[in-house]
């Protein structure tokens, strides 16, 4: 038992690691800090003990470099996670459960096609295809810097609409792209981008607010169901208010802005398993 709350009423959280994965550490303190319990589990070992991701109730892709990003930023995993697991994990959406990408995890998503998942989450392999990518920076160099993003959809269970975080982004492959303008008419009509890149007026602007040259200044999506959230800055990294950069000059704030993130999303888990509970209680 920590935080006086016995472990088996916490909500279940894996954080799927591999080589490369840098930023599981931080995600998973995030997620205790709001009362989950947590599991770091190697993709290996999900994808040897078939049923393993069925015990947790949100997974999630934290950021990193897996495989060095050697072909191209997070398709290694991506391919892991399609031919090896993608019914695991379309089975967890199917229950109404959680996924999160952050970062190297949103590349991720994107490339196996969960994201943003237009094409229909209970679609057969052949026919989850990829719409979008994370592509290399307008910049041409990787970006470490502080950005401001606004939430400008309801859609998500992770934020409110009108919603702005300061947090950091820390990539070099953040450009987010469309395969054609269809695809990206239809995203923009269908209340899919969570996030955008915006000044700190909370007004879409160009470089250095949007770091990375996004189409639309998109910062995150989320699938269909509102379920799953790629999100490219790191709320994980902005958890202590001590964090911010210029917490000596301007003050403290009670919490770092990423909390609200890992927070809604504990939020909503324990609602789902109240609800659950009830249910059964019924029988």
């Amino acid at each position: 038992m920590r935080d006086g709350v016995p472990e088996e009423l916490k909500p279940k959280v894996v954080i799927i690691r591999t080589a490369g994965t840098n930023c599981d550490y931080e995600t998973r303190f995030a997620l205790e800090k709001v009362g989950a319990s947590v599991d770091l589990i190697h993709i290996n070992q999900l994808v040897k003990e078939k049923g393993l991701l069925d015990l947790y109730q949100m997974a999630v892709l934290p950021g990193g470099f897996t495989y060095g990003d050697d072909i191209a930023a997070g398709k290694v995993l991506a391919n892991q996670l399609r031919y090896h697991l993608l019914e695991d994990l379309l089975r967890f959406v199917a229950e109404e459960k959680l996924i999160v990408g952050i970062c190297n995890g949103f590349q991720v998503l994107v490339k196996m096609g969960l994201l943003p998942g237009m094409s229909g989450l209970h679609a057969s392999r052949g026919e989850l295809e990829q719409t979008f990518t994370l592509t290399y920076n307008d910049s041409n160099k990787f970006e470490d810097r502080w950005v401001y993003v606004k939430a400008f959809s309801n859609k998500s269970v992770f934020i409110e609409k009108d919603t702005i975080l300061y947090i950091p982004v820390a990539h070099a492959e953040g450009k987010f792209i469309e395969r054609d303008e269809e695809t990206l008419d239809l995203l923009f009509q269908s209340g899919q981008i969570v996030f955008k890149y915006v000044d700190k007026e909370g007004n879409e602007s160009g470089y250095p607010w949007n770091p990375n040259g996004s189409v639309g200044n998109i910062a995150g999506v989320c699938d269909p169901t509102g379920r799953i959230l790629g999100i490219m800055p790191h709320p994980e990294r902005y958890i202590e208010p001590t964090q911010h950069p210029r917490w000596t000059r301007e003050g403290l704030k009670d919490e770092g802005d990423g909390m609200v993130i890992f927070r809604r999303a504990v939020d909503y888990m324990r609602e789902k398993m109240w609800k659950e509970k009830r249910v059964v209680g019924k029988r």
